[in-house]
């Protein structure tokens, strides 16, 4: 199937490469032009992704109905973004918006979109830089209709069972900030249990102790998968990194609808709250553990330890 992709972010190129190597074409486009051509340019692509430069190619390029993935950051940018792309698409075409998006927003946007005759789905989408290889879990919502025509992307671009139909526009997004504040609250239980471990009189080895509940433990994910691998790479301590731990909107889109829904969720809430802390307050151990594991997974940004802020 032909599908296009337009930002070429970590997530956006590791999206791009996974549905070329399955056999889609994949028409891309970023702002920075010369991302796109190299990416074309990756001899294990097959040939299978075609540079749109200007964005008005892929009105051109693409036969219809036309399905154009967008992975930029939240807000301004998904707005401005498809503004443009709804310019040059043509009534039938589909915009998939595949970032960090908050629900109301995703609602909002489907609203103006398909009154300028364009459908639109919103994507939520996880697996970070590990996606390529293992797959991006994907949480959708817009109408049926238009997820099925786009379910052969879909099904190429997840692991095995690892996509689904959430139901109306912003259903997608709304599971995935959902998911986004459960990560929060695992991450911080794993912080402040090795937190506990590093503390203690007995010289322990973390990442073998990581390892070893990977095998019949309750608590083993792929999440302590990464602590030891993160363990293994830089040492008991982790040293070489500063216990600051950015959020990206999702834990607090989370809280605020565990208020207007009257959930209490504790967890969440505190986990949120002690990733504030880590921006004002000297480092723990935990808040390393988290750093790293956020690394590990997305390669989100990491202060060293010698970061003077």
């Amino acid at each position: 199937m032909q599908v296009g992709i337009a930002g070429l972010g970590r997530m956006g190129a590791g999206m791009a490469r996974r549905l070329a190597r399955a056999g889609h074409e994949v028409v891309a486009w970023n702002r920075t032009e010369s991302v796109a051509v190299a990416l074309a340019a990756e001899a294990e692509n097959g040939g299978r992704v075609i540079v749109a430069e200007p964005l008005e190619t892929f009105a051109h390029t693409m036969r219809g109905p036309r399905h154009v993935i967008i992975s930029v950051p939240a807000g301004d940018a998904t707005d401005a973004l498809i503004n443009d792309l709804a310019a040059v698409l043509s009534p039938g075409d589909a915009i998939i918006d595949a970032g960090n998006s908050n629900f109301h927003d995703s609602q909002r946007r489907a609203a103006a979109i398909e009154a300028r005759g364009l459908d639109f789905l919103d994507m939520g989408v996880s697996g970070g830089v590990w996606g390529l290889k293992l797959g991006f879990c994907a949480m959708l919502g817009g109408k049926r209709e238009v997820f099925e025509r786009f379910e052969p992307v879909v099904r190429d671009l997840a692991p095995e069972g690892g996509y689904l139909y959430c139901g109306p526009a912003g259903a997608g997004h709304y599971v995935k900030m959902i998911h986004n504040g459960i990560e929060y609250g695992l991450m911080q239980a794993y912080g402040e249990g090795f937190d506990i471990l590093h503390a203690s009189e007995f010289d322990l080895d973390l990442a073998a102790v990581a390892r070893m509940w990977q095998n019949g433990s309750v608590i083993r994910s792929w999440l302590l998968d990464l602590a030891g691998d993160a363990f293994e790479k830089q040492g008991n301590d982790l040293a070489d990194l500063k216990g600051w731990v950015a959020d990206s909107g999702e834990g607090r889109w989370t809280v605020a609808e565990a208020i207007a829904r009257d959930v209490p969720a504790p967890v969440i809430t505190l986990a949120l709250l002690q990733r504030f802390r880590s921006r004002r307050q000297p480092d723990s151990f935990s808040d390393r553990v988290l750093a790293a594991l956020r690394n590990e997974f997305g390669g989100h940004a990491v202060k060293s330890s010698g970061d003077e802020s």
